[in-house]
């Protein structure tokens, strides 16, 4: 059976618990270690299922240090065909407002480090990455914000950054002369390795600060941020953050048409070539001597 999933960053538990879980799958064991808790939403016909990258009582985990490749091995293992996934990146575009709710439709990768592949020493996982979203669950995410609030931004560059500190001016200034918009942590390795399990992934963003130096920002210690964010600001984000839940239950759960993506078939290749078969974990576990 197909599932559907939201991957919620570190306020997803708190929102999302208030809409119910109907059950607690827990932390479930893979060949990279446990996966984060995993809970079923109450959502109509179809499982809805809802991982926290970051734990359960606030920002525990920090991104670089996340078990990507468990979580994505857990929820391709509960059924999963469908991840919308939430991200609050800082703005680099000036003109983009706080709190503003989008869809991006491209990544760049400065991550340093992080594991980025289920196909380690392999000689499979050699993926075009355009699109790197899914387009079905973009047009989708983009028409149900553009209902709700008039308009929704689609065409944002989203800088995936090491983290766990925040960006210099002068690296804030190299991104933008790449061309990103929005700057955040989450996002890679996790739309990657989506594509290795052809699970569609695309995600839902809703814009927290401005990064550093777009705007002339006091330092304050003990702010969230340290004075990026300004009050008034905060409560944009609150409100954006309320509205998140309900955009991606309304596309996960809303009928399918069959053929609008060709996410399932990232593998295609290979499997025409006979390097896999049709059951996915043996593409890791029989490649890679992992015992499953």
């Amino acid at each position: 059976m197909s599932a559907a999933a939201i991957i919620g960053g570190s306020q997803g538990y708190r929102v999302l618990a208030e809409l119910r879980f109907s059950e607690t799958i827990g932390p479930i064991g893979t060949p990279f270690g446990l996966s984060a808790p995993i809970h079923k939403l109450v959502a109509g016909h179809e499982d809805v299922f809802f991982l926290s990258r970051h734990g359960e009582q606030g920002y525990c985990v920090s991104a670089p240090f996340v078990n990507y490749r468990a979580n994505i091995w857990a929820l391709k293992e509960l059924g999963v065909s469908r991840i919308v996934a939430w991200s609050g990146p800082g703005a680099i575009d000036p003109s983009i407002p706080i709190g503003e709710i989008l869809v991006p439709c491209d990544l760049i990768d400065e991550t340093r480090g992080r594991p980025a592949t289920f196909f380690e020493g392999l000689g499979i996982g050699f993926i075009r990455q355009n699109p790197v979203f899914c387009p079905d669950l973009s047009e989708r995410l983009s028409n149900a914000i553009e209902s709700r609030f008039g308009h929704c931004r689609t065409e944002d560059v989203y800088v995936c950054t090491q983290g766990p500190r925040l960006e210099t001016r002068a690296e804030i200034r190299k991104f933008a002369s790449y061309g990103a918009t929005l700057v955040g942590m989450t996002l890679v390795p996790e739309a990657f390795l989506a594509r290795e399990l052809e699970i569609c992934y695309c995600p839902i963003c809703y814009v927290t600060n401005y990064a550093e130096g777009v705007t002339d920002r006091p330092y304050q210690p003990g702010e969230l941020f340290e004075g990026l964010l300004s009050s008034d600001e905060k409560a944009a984000v609150d409100a954006a953050v309320a509205a998140l839940p309900q955009i991606a239950l309304e596309v996960l759960t809303e009928p399918r048409c069959a053929g609008r993506c060709l996410c399932n078939q990232s593998m295609e290749r290979y499997r025409r070539r006979g390097d896999i078969g049709k059951d996915w974990h043996t593409w890791i576990e029989k490649h890679s001597g992992i015992d499953g």
